[in-house]
């Protein structure tokens, strides 16, 4: 841990963004913050990151996402999380180095917004964030997420085209088709690649057997 990252600082740092989680969607809650926080430490390890500026960034990194899911996705969680992390850390001190590379790497850790990771802190940051949405965990949360919003239990025949986030046909398996399966190819690190191709070959297979279950089948 980085000399001006206290354990005294994360624990302050840990319980202040907890209270942006009190009445969170199960799919975002503060218990993906921790598996995201625990997979990123574990890369970061691997690839020699700095593990401070690191655990911070896991904290706080989906502090913003209240605020996206109230407008349905119109507002960016990264964007709005960065800017709250930065106010929540220079309040408590932090140097403006550490402040800029945590504000970075949760800017950065979205799927499809908030331009390309480019420290490797960042870079673990997003890989951990994105395993979480993938593997036996990723299928849990898909398909909580889908009942959260009130969507289908399945479509075989959907057409991502036609459909859009938020409405019924935003089904664990649109989300598959749309985002989760191309998380593979999306690893910034090696570490990440190691676990995305495992965690993808669960994925699938479980999505094909939905399939011919849905089908009779199986």
């Amino acid at each position: 841990m980085s000399p001006a990252i206290s354990p005294a600082l994360v624990a302050r740092v840990r319980e202040e963004a907890g209270a942006f989680f009190r009445s969170a969607r199960g799919s975002h809650d503060w218990d993906h913050t921790e598996r995201v926080r625990r997979l990123a430490l574990r890369i970061g390890r691997k690839e020699r990151a700095d593990l401070g500026v690191l655990e911070l960034a896991a904290l706080l990194h989906d502090i913003g996402r209240e605020e996206e899911d109230r407008s349905h996705g119109r507002i960016c969680h990264g964007r709005s999380g960065a800017a709250l992390a930065k106010t929540i850390l220079e309040n408590r001190g932090c140097e403006p180095a550490t402040v800029r590379a945590v504000v970075h790497a949760i800017r950065t850790h979205r799927f499809r917004k908030g331009g390309a990771p480019r420290t490797l802190e960042a870079q673990v940051l997003f890989d951990a964030d994105k395993l979480d949405s993938i593997g036996a965990v990723g299928v849990g949360r898909a398909f909580l997420f889908a009942g959260e919003i009130g969507a289908r239990l399945h479509d075989k025949e959907i057409d991502v085209r036609k459909t859009k986030p938020y409405t019924r046909d935003d089904t664990a398996y649109r989300e598959y088709l749309v985002k989760l399966g191309r998380v593979r190819d999306r690893m910034t690190t090696r570490e990440g690649r190691r676990i995305a191709a495992e965690r993808h070959r669960y994925m699938a297979a479980f999505f094909d057997r939905l399939n011919k279950e849905t089908d009779g089948v199986l």
